[in-house]
């Protein structure tokens, strides 16, 4: 099985074997490039949404919706491209991102990178894994804490956007993150 862990390992990868196949990891990068744009995507058409939503009515709308918009929007882009796309984390706000067994062992490998000093932004990894489902291509891209996303997800959220996650997620999570900070991933599944 071949993983690649974004650059700190990448030539390492490029000499290993999926079991699943005979791949290579140089046979792996167009559709870990095919990820990477599905991740892109979804980061513009969520942020685009948020950011809208601040401009027009406010922080505490913007949260209603994202609460509102962000799954069904990820799965019309899923739809559009062909692919499973979505977003998952090792510290969950929406129940629903929560991560199956490959995308917890990923980011438990993001946490050690991180904690290792390697930078959030840029960090990847991918491989062909076979499951019930059969042969699939799985992908991860870490996503850092920046941008609009600090307002509702950093460690200085303000009362009236605490109070509305709290009544829209009360099992939050997701909440006291540092600028730079691993808030998550984006994932994505072809099957093969």
């Amino acid at each position: 099985m071949t993983h690649r862990t974004f650059r700190s390992v990448s030539a390492l990868a490029l000499g290993l074997m999926v079991a699943a196949g005979g791949a290579r990891a140089t046979d792996l990068e167009p559709m870990a490039a095919t990820a990477r744009d599905a991740s892109a995507q979804l980061l513009e058409l969520l942020k685009s949404t948020v950011t809208k939503a601040t401009k027009e009515k406010g922080p505490v709308f913007a949260i209603e919706t994202c609460n509102e918009k962000a799954l069904p929007l990820t799965a019309e882009l899923s739809g559009k491209l062909g692919i499973d796309v979505g977003r998952t984390s090792h510290k969950l706000r929406q129940p629903k991102n929560a991560p199956d067994a490959w995308e917890t062992k990923v980011l438990e490998d993001f946490q050690a990178r991180v904690a290792a000093g390697e930078k959030v932004e840029g960090m990847e990894s991918y491989e062909v894994v076979e499951d019930a489902d059969g042969k699939s291509f799985r992908y991860m891209q870490a996503i850092p804490l920046g941008g609009v996303c600090y307002n509702c997800h950093g460690d200085k959220i303000k009362p009236d956007l605490k109070a509305k996650l709290d009544e829209l997620y009360p099992e939050d999570q997701a909440r006291g993150f540092l600028p730079g900070d691993l808030r998550g991933a984006f994932t994505v599944k072809m099957k093969m």
